[in-house]
């Protein structure tokens, strides 16, 4: 008789040995990914043509040589800046923005002077910023980096990415500061379940029932100054903050529990609530405060002496502050009244106004620049620049948030978490304010997570299914890119690809303000509400 194989036994809790048979229930060990020659071509390609699709053709668009759209405000701003350091300009009455995108876009103009090329360049750049930091966030969500090339071709072709990118205003910088302090915290969570693992298996879990101390976490204070520099930028980056703060409380939590803490939630309370406190809100602020520094440094600011040139009222609170003090919150108040007074039923009611439901399905874009009625051998011509969303990718929103969430139900599948926070934190809190004017410009930020989770839907899908019975599937090229053979399911993706593609060049006139005839231009007009 063959002599039994000797039993295995199980770590102890809390004990363990790197390399031995994990016991059922056993966390597995922690994955680390191996960049490779494949990323960095991936990442070549993708980072060439979003900086082509930003940069060609960026100064042409012009009202008569002047900023057009929102640019009017803020590229005189910038040029304060450039020139002063500070804004001279009150922009139609009130500054209304923090500083920091004005003074990026200065850095601009001080390179390329006051013309478009210098109030759109830095946007441009940050675009590029975004759609790579959309791939680093994907690629340490589903650990491929065939995932992540996937989110990065559709960071290239999405529209509202490309538009928003091409033009000087804000919510470029805040997207750009967004994702990438979604990728750091999703770093954060690497790192902690990493240090979990090994002090398990060192058996330095310790004695306490809260579990081990983490140490302290460079990747949450990473985020920490993306998150302050988002709120630089502007307010809806404290969004961001409360969920993120939240989320990686909750997720600490979860990897104490799952370490088998004995009063795990206790432990990501008394251990890691306070440093995330600091990191992500204490952090942010001090930033915030920082990006003011020239107002607080000038003599002549808006408002900087709002006590004694009598912009407050002796007999308000304020007056008992010392000046600067006085000054900084009266700013604040008068910009957060600007902000609340810009509601539908207040009589601020715009023409391509857009409220926040419409944004799932991109349904109603923004006019950016419209030149009509121009004389053309086709009769007349048009240039009409639209902050316009890709079809393929803005109308499979709900039906790829639905089914992320569903998967994080009921399969528990943690590589969603962080995309849907992100979408959450840039929705959720606009629908409280349902009366206010609204643009689908503020739906930037929405659509990194959403392309996200469509990379991590794709990745699933193209595992499904037979291999394709051709020769040209079983080739060398293909299974490379394919990971293998070539499956139904990673041909449909292929195939969505192609159509996202094939979509961005066909819209691509009203992205770039090309002179199309007028009936191209109806030709493009599928709904009403694009109109």
């Amino acid at each position: 008789m063959r002599p039994a194989a000797p039993a295995t036994t199980s770590p102890a809790p809390g004990r363990g040995t790197p390399g031995a048979p994990r016991a059922a229930g056993e966390p597995p060990a922690p994955r680390r990914y191996r960049w490779g020659r494949a990323d960095t071509i991936s990442t070549v390609i993708v980072a060439l043509l979003a900086l082509v699709t930003r940069l060609v053709g960026l100064g042409r668009i012009t009202d008569h040589g002047t900023p057009v759209f929102d640019e009017k405000h803020y590229a005189p701003q910038a040029f304060d800046i450039a020139v002063g350091g500070i804004e001279t300009n009150p922009g139609f009455g009130l500054v209304v923005h923090p500083p920091l995108a004005k003074q990026l876009v200065a850095l601009g103009e001080e390179v390329f002077g006051y013309g478009p090329w210098g109030w759109r360049i830095v946007m441009a750049l940050l675009g590029c910023g975004a759609v790579l930091a959309t791939m680093a966030l994907v690629r340490r969500l589903s650990f491929s980096w065939r995932a992540a090339t996937v989110a990065g071709l559709l960071g290239v072709v999405d529209g509202v990415l490309l538009v928003g990118a091409r033009f000087g205003m804000l919510d470029m910088a805040l997207v750009t500061f967004v994702v990438l302090a979604a990728w750091a915290l999703v770093r954060d969570q690497q790192q902690v379940y990493a240090r979990l693992f090994a002090a398990r298996a060192a058996g330095t879990f310790g004695g306490s029932p809260l579990g081990p101390r983490l140490g302290f976490r460079w990747w949450r204070f990473a985020a920490g100054v993306f998150l302050g520099l988002a709120v630089s930028v502007k307010w809806s980056g404290l969004y961001y903050m409360a969920f993120f703060g939240l989320a990686t409380v909750a997720c600490d939590w979860w990897l104490r529990r799952r370490f088998a803490a004995r009063t795990p939630l206790v432990g990501a309370l008394g251990r890691d609530a306070f440093p995330a406190f600091a990191s992500l809100v204490i952090l942010p602020a001090g930033l915030y405060l920082w990006s003011w520094r020239s107002w607080f440094a000038s003599e002549t600011a808006h408002l900087r002496h709002a006590v004694t040139s009598g912009a407050v009222d002796q007999g308000s609170w304020l007056a008992h502050l010392p000046d600067w003090a006085a000054g900084f919150i009266r700013y604040h108040l008068d910009m957060l009244e600007f902000h609340g007074s810009l509601t539908t039923s207040g009589g601020d009611d715009q023409p391509w106004d857009s409220k926040q439901l419409s944004w799932l399905v991109a349904a109603r874009p923004v006019l950016y620049y419209s030149d009509t009625d121009i004389e053309c051998g086709a009769g007349t011509c048009r240039r009409m620049v639209y902050l316009f969303g890709t079809p393929a990718i803005w109308w499979l929103t709900v039906p790829v948030v639905g089914y992320a969430a569903w998967r994080l139900v009921t399969r528990r599948e943690l590589a969603v978490v962080w995309p849907l926070v992100a979408f959450a934190a840039g929705f959720i809190p606009w629908l409280i304010a349902y009366d206010r004017q609204m643009y689908f410009f503020y739906a930037e930020p929405l659509v990194p997570f959403t392309i996200a989770l469509l990379a991590l839907a794709c990745r699933r899908i193209a595992r499904l299914g037979p291999p394709v019975a051709a020769r040209w599937a079983a080739s060398w090229p293909v299974a490379r890119l394919a990971g293998g053979p070539l499956t139904w399911g990673g041909l449909s993706v292929a195939a969505y690809l192609a159509l996202a593609v094939g979509m961005f060049i066909y819209f691509s006139p009203i992205l770039y303000g090309t002179l199309i005839p007028d009936w191209w231009f109806q030709s493009m007009m599928w709904l009403p509400s694009w109109r």
